[in-house]
């Protein structure tokens, strides 16, 4: 029974044992607030301190006061010091109202009469208080942004994040990756069979364009136990111009056959296709797994490989499909790698430790496999 605030309260009997523990709760740095504030009401009650100067002292209320006392009075000091258990509140936001919220955070603004294209949660939380009444959810006439926020966190549904994707238009696009596919696979299974991979070779060719050659105005600081951790550099750089690579990654056994030109138009990959021609013996053809860039089937091209007969052969991704390329992984080793933060004095320079780069590489050659071949394309 909790007693009036006008009625004279008892007075509190605590064992040596609670007085300890409870003054060993007052001065704890790990507890929950709570628990430490009511036990400093308890020790304060039980030295007779009014209840008017608890309040000041600890700034809590009397109304907090009164019920902690009143609990340790009637239930014990241990129930005084934890929440009593209460049965949750029926939800009030029913789940046909979640499903509308999400069925609008699924739209686009503009559908609505707003400027613009995508959610905020603030945006959205003002639409939903605007018009869910008359839509049949009056539940939702007060939501805020973090009650939208809890609703699409629960499917999960993200309205204000944008992500993107490359949407490919080629009509053929499957029966294409599956023809990218199956080359992969039987590239590695000629990968262990030497009397095959003598009569045909598969490379994956593509170009890198636009590497930049940097150079530093001021010097890089390298780490000092003493006063740095990291490599510091000068914010500011000059430019002195672009490159681009052109390279050939050979599936079957990851050798690397890169140029590195000014530009890459219809003469400089004719380059890298003569060099392949160079590099492979005469007796077997040559694979040319590459996407529809126009240097591929230019007119200079077509002339160049009308003079090589039966010598190459073209196997095209689809249109948007440059993901299925392998050689775009060898694009990636070489960013993470020798191209990582690279400074060059000269545009030469650049061209060289490109070059230097590729070499390495080839000194420890890695075997580049599509490792899913049930791959189907999604979009």
């Amino acid at each position: 029974v909790i007693m009036s605030r006008k009625s004279q309260r008892a007075k509190l009997i605590l064992t040596g044992e609670q007085k300890d523990s409870l003054i060993k709760m007052s001065h704890s740095r790990t507890l929950p607030l709570q628990e430490v504030q009511r036990s400093k009401i308890l020790l304060k009650y039980v030295d007779g301190i009014g209840l008017s100067a608890i309040s000041k002292e600890l700034k809590t209320t009397r109304a907090t006061i009164y019920k902690c006392i009143d609990k340790a009075l009637s239930m014990g000091v241990e129930a005084a010091l934890k929440d009593t258990f209460h049965r949750p509140f029926d939800p009030t936001i029913t789940e046909e109202a979640k499903s509308w919220v999400i069925s609008l955070a699924c739209t686009k603004p503009k559908e609505h009469g707003y400027a613009a294209e995508f959610w905020s949660r603030n945006s959205l939380a003002q639409h939903v208080r605007n018009y869910s009444v008359q839509n049949g959810y009056p539940c939702l006439q007060k939501a805020v942004k973090a009650t939208i926020q809890r609703i699409l966190s629960s499917h999960p549904i993200r309205p204000d994040k944008i992500a993107y994707y490359c949407h490919s238009r080629d009509p053929d696009f499957d029966n294409k990756m599956k023809e990218i596919l199956m080359v992969y696979k039987e590239a590695s299974i000629l990968q262990g069979n030497s009397e095959d991979s003598q009569k045909i070779v598969t490379v994956s060719v593509d170009e890198k364009p636009g590497v930049q050659a940097l150079d530093n105005l001021a010097d890089d600081i390298m780490p000092n136990p003493e006063k740095n951790s990291r490599v510091l550099r000068d914010h500011q750089y000059k430019r002195m111009g672009t490159v681009s690579i052109l390279a050939s990654l050979d599936l079957q056994d990851g050798h690397v056959i890169a140029q590195v030109h000014d530009r890459h138009r219809s003469k400089e990959f004719i380059c890298l296709l003569d060099e392949l021609d160079r590099y492979y013996p005469k007796e077997c053809q040559i694979r040319v797994v590459l996407d529809n860039h126009s240097a591929h089937v230019s007119k200079e091209t077509r002339a160049y490989l009308a003079t090589k007969p039966n010598r190459f052969i073209y196997v095209h991704t689809p249109t948007h499909g440059s993901w299925l390329n392998l050689v775009e992984t060898l694009f990636g080793k070489m960013a993470r790698t020798f191209l990582k933060g690279i400074r060059v004095k000269t545009l030469e320079e650049l061209k060289e430790r490109i070059l230097l780069g590729i070499k390495e590489m080839n000194s420890a050659p890695v075997v580049f496999r599509w490792k899913k071949f049930d791959t189907v394309a999604k979009y």
